[in-house]
């Protein structure tokens, strides 16, 4: 049982108002917190009632979310989880309605702006872009950065919004972003529950932004469970804040200043919120509130009741400690309100609340309703008495509350049904359907990418400049010289990773720029590879430029979550709300051993739709991807051939502006008998089996998509196929990894199957990591004789005669 404390009587800083206007905020306040409770008790009844499908809500929480929301400015940043509900009200960053219009799903921007009905209740996003995917002047909003459901996901994020007021601050050549940032001044909020701050996600990104000593407000709601598991076996000491003591600032000012306050105390909640924010903001350190003695009167979700998990004592002290009966008892023991008064405000509320969410809900109908309705009387044309789909038509208007799904699931059956009809009433059914595809398109499938004014796929291809000068350098010179001359032209690119800064990466990509452009914009990191990742995305989402490195492919494992969870998909969940054009960089293949020699493309491709995926042959080639992508506004991972960097190419003259177009496959060899696809490293390997090949009479067309995501657009690969009719892929992924796409892309999106006169083959690392030394890559990895035995054997099976089986 927790103990039994008495309201502290901790004023509000009212100093400059008068008492009238003092009440006048109060019972302000105490309104938005009985509404919000209003709409989590009505939003739970309407998922268990059948209305929505899911709901989760932030019900005892709404005091502290009401002090976080008053010390909240146009600029700042939220950065949270699926309990702020009460923090978005009173912030007026969403409204009861729209709060409604997400719990029902409604597919339309206007009724969810975060997400267009792609995301479950509580997940909030402000929408920071035009129409165009151009940015919106941010310092004139309530910023939220798009909401996810994995808990703690939020936190790498928020070290990169916070990261951004530092860097405004601190770089004068920003000044001229003036639709970012007033001079660094905004704060960036995050929000987590207590048992989340046992992830070691929370606590890499709490380590970072004492690392970096940033705006960053970190508020912990602790109601001392997660989900149904009770702090002891959460957190060592049963209090996140005092195990973080550690953190605390010291004499030389460094680390948090950290505070704790009861969830039910109003007048602490506000007086802690001010000054923490105070010192955050003036300051720029970051802050830390623990918010303790929390209560969560309905559980943690409507997937289940917290009465199964929590013995009486507890609930009779939530009960008696809900933060809004306390607020009540202090506003009418401190002469705030008449009881009489308090009463006529709480059933408004209800009122209000109740209202409010009919009107959602009818407006969510009210489209459907008319398609129901026209397609009701559409099957009945078509059935003209064919009792089978008189059935599906009175089924459909017998269902009051239909969704759309119903409406479109009876077109198909009815479509289906009457295949061998032949009639107009039908022929205007299949128009309808059709019509409506590209509308249900629009309505859940868009938006992957922001698709704007800024698009890569926009850029126009501007080839490289050679003169008779023009010098042979290892591929890392050039690689250099690309980000000098890019740093150069843009002041909003910033880059950071392990080792980056000050030796200039593992591999001299960065050699010398942190000393030309200063460690504010080059920067070296610990090993923290989630929120190098967020990191990046916070900045990216505030208008800058990042490339966020992760040292080695294989180490893109730790920060998977984030790419997958977050970068991944906000654009898709936010309908090009929100973007954040980070460059993730990276290099991989064929080094050594088990740890630094994978080639995960599989799990990459399966994982980060929503991130072009660039696997450039070269540093040429790289770089001018990466001057594509500087131009433009989407996110990316480019992964550069660790075995490139010593090898000598030609550099460009026009080294900072020749671009590599996205998706556009190239022909690296013409040839007549296979056509082999590769990318990358292996690309090397095939061009040297070409030799040989050669020399046995078979001329092979090397193709190289050069990026992944997009996917060769001008269909490269299967015009020739349609001239070789003989496929092999080689990749060196596992087996089924990477492979399998590039199958799936050539033989079904392209319909490279009618091409073939034979089976279509790949060549692939064997399916475990390689062995350590080069005969541990020799014998798991894709090699030269490999290649040219692959290829040999498809020409024997097609022609014996001429090419004898080797073996």
């Amino acid at each position: 049982m927790m103990p039994n404390s008495k309201l502290t009587t901790n004023p509000i800083d009212a100093s400059e108002l008068s008492f009238d206007d003092f009440k006048t905020i109060v019972i302000n306040d105490y309104k938005i917190a009985v509404e919000s409770r209003q709409a989590s008790l009505l939003g739970r009844k309407e998922v268990l009632t059948g209305k929505a499908k899911f709901g989760i809500f932030g019900d005892g929480k709404e005091l502290p979310q009401i002090a976080m929301a008053k010390a909240f400015k146009k600029g700042d940043w939220r950065s949270g989880y699926y309990r702020d509900q009460t923090f978005a009200f009173a912030a007026g960053i969403c409204t009861i309605k729209e709060f409604f219009a997400q719990l029902y799903a409604n597919p339309s921007v206007e009724a969810d702006p975060a997400s267009a009905g792609r995301q479950m209740n509580c997940h909030f996003a402000t929408r920071s872009l035009n129409g165009d995917g151009s940015w919106k002047d941010l310092t004139e909003i309530k910023n939220s950065s798009s909401d996810i459901a994995p808990t703690g996901g939020q936190m790498p994020r928020l070290v990169g919004l916070a990261y951004a007021s530092k860097l405004y601050r601190q770089n004068p050549e920003l000044e001229y972003l003036k639709n970012f940032s007033v001079n660094g001044n905004e704060v960036a909020f995050g929000t987590i529950g207590n048992a989340s701050t046992s992830e070691g996600v929370f606590f890499e990104a709490i380590n970072a932004a004492g690392v970096l000593q940033i705006p960053m407000a970190m508020s912990i709601w602790d109601d001392a469970y997660g989900i149904s598991v009770p702090a002891k076996y959460q957190t060592t000491k049963e209090d996140i804040s005092e195990i973080l003591k550690g953190f605390q600032r010291d004499e030389k000012g460094e680390g948090y200043e950290i505070y704790k306050v009861r969830g039910w105390d109003y007048p602490a909640l506000c007086e802690t919120y001010q000054r923490a924010i105070d010192v955050c903001r003036s300051e720029h350190i970051p802050v830390l509130i623990h918010v303790t003695e929390v209560t969560q009167p309905q559980g943690h979700s409507t997937s289940g009741s917290h009465e199964r998990y929590k013995d009486k004592d507890r609930l009779e002290w939530e009960k008696e400690y809900d933060c809004i009966l306390q607020m009540r008892k202090w506003m009418l023991e401190s002469a705030i309100i008449s009881e009489e008064e308090i009463l006529e405000l709480e059933n408004a509320a209800k009122k209000f609340v109740r209202e409010t969410q009919k009107e959602a809900w009818n407006e969510f109908l009210a489209s459907i309703k008319a398609e129901k309705d026209l397609v009701v009387a559409a099957i009945n044309k078509v059935a003209n008495g064919d009792p089978v789909l008189v059935k599906i038509a009175s089924v459909l208007a017998g269902t009051p509350d239909a969704q759309r799904r119903e409406v479109i699931s009876s077109v198909r059956k009815t479509l289906r049904l009457s295949i061998h009809q032949s009639s107009a009433a039908r022929n205007d059914l299949q128009t309808w359907y059709n019509d409506q595809a590209g509308l249900n398109e629009d309505r859940y499938h868009s938006k992957l990418f922001t698709d704007g004014i800024e698009s890569p796929l926009l850029i126009t291809e501007l080839k490289p400049v050679y003169e008779e000068q023009s010098k042979m350098v290892d591929g890392r010179e050039l690689l250099n010289a690309c980000f000098d001359a890019n740093f150069a032209r843009d002041p909003r690119l910033v880059a950071f990773g392990e080792d980056l800064g000050a030796i200039g990466d593992v591999n001299q990509g960065f050699a010398g720029l942190q000393a030309k452009y200063g460690e504010l914009r080059i920067t070296d990191t610990g090993i923290r590879e989630m929120t190098i990742v967020g990191q990046g995305i916070g900045l990216a989402l505030r208008g800058l430029r990042p490339i966020a490195e992760i040292q080695y492919l294989d180490y893109l494992l730790y920060a998977l979550n984030i790419l997958s969870d977050d970068l991944a998909s906000l654009s898709y969940r936010t309908k090009a709300g929100q973007k954040a054009p980070v460059i993730i960089r990276t290099r991989g293949h064929r080094l050594e051993g088990v740890w630094h020699s994978g080639s995960p493309m599989g799990m990459i491709l399966g994982s980060l739709r929503g991130l072009h995926i660039c696997v450039p042959r070269n540093m040429t080639q790289a770089a001018g991807i990466y001057n594509t992508l500087f131009r433009s506004d989407e996110p990316a991972l480019l992964i550069e051939c660790l075995n490139g960097y010593r090898l000598k190419e030609k550099m460009p003259e026009n080294i900072g502006e020749y671009t590599v177009p996205l998706g556009k496959a190239e022909i690296i060899k013409a040839g007549t008998d296979v056509t082999v696809v590769s990318y990358g490293a292996t690309l090397r390997i095939v061009e040297e089996a070409a030799e040989e090949l050669a020399a046995l009479g078979i001329a092979i067309e090397i193709v190289d998509p050069q990026t992944l995501l997009p996917f060769d657009t001008d269909q490269v690969c299967v015009q020739s196929l349609a001239k070789t009719n003989k496929l092999l892929v080689v990749d060196e992924d596992v087996p089924g990894g990477g492979t399998a796409f590039l199958l799936q892309q050539i033989l079904e999106a392209q319909k490279g199957y009618y091409h073939l006169d034979g089976q279509p083959k790949t060549l692939s690392a064997k399916a475990h990591r390689p062995p350590y030394g080069s005969d541990g890559d020799y014998f798991s990895k894709p090699s030269v004789d490999d290649v040219i035995e692959a290829v040999y054997s498809m020409m024997n099976e097609s022609n014996p005669a001429k090419y004898p089986a080797i073996y």
